[in-house]
């Protein structure tokens, strides 16, 4: 009789890097019908996703690297006088097809995460990027092996 695989359960502290990327309206729709390769064609997205996949622990899950949850969405803001955008005009709403990238990164040591952001901010092509980092408690789920 061969037990059930049960799994143990515990907590790692890590970071949430969340990055709100601009892309085109044909891109979003695409992406939303399932193409994985609009996101090669999306300038600001592609380069963002190579600083990701070329620094190591940005989206560390353990035996996966360079894991990003990406989820669509829509942007809206009115620029203000002083603004340059690179969308819209001043004092009138925008609206920008969004890409959010969600990466996890752990909690210490962030120096060379830092740079990793600084290159991304240079990357993206908002006056002002939508970065955020938020703090998290990220379940990890460790296989137990089965009695024979």
């Amino acid at each position: 009789m061969q037990l059930m695989e049960f799994r143990s359960l515990h907590t790692r502290r890590v970071c949430v890097l969340k990055v709100h990327v601009p892309v085109s309206a044909a891109t979003l729709a695409r992406l939303a019908a399932g193409d994985a390769d609009a996101m090669a064609e999306a300038p600001a997205l592609s380069a963002i996703l190579a600083i990701i996949r070329e620094t190591d622990p940005l989206g560390d899950f353990g035996a996966y690297r360079s894991v990003v949850e990406l989820s669509l969405g829509w942007e809206m803001f009115t620029p203000a006088p002083a603004a340059r955008p690179s969308l819209g005009a001043a004092g009138i709403e925008s609206h920008s097809p969004t890409v959010i990238l969600h990466v996890h990164l752990p909690a210490e040591g962030r120096a060379e995460i830092e740079t990793a952001i600084a290159r991304i901010v240079d990357a993206h092509p908002w006056e002002v990027p939508v970065i955020e980092i938020a703090s998290a408690d990220l379940i990890v789920a460790s296989p137990q092996a089965s009695e024979p």
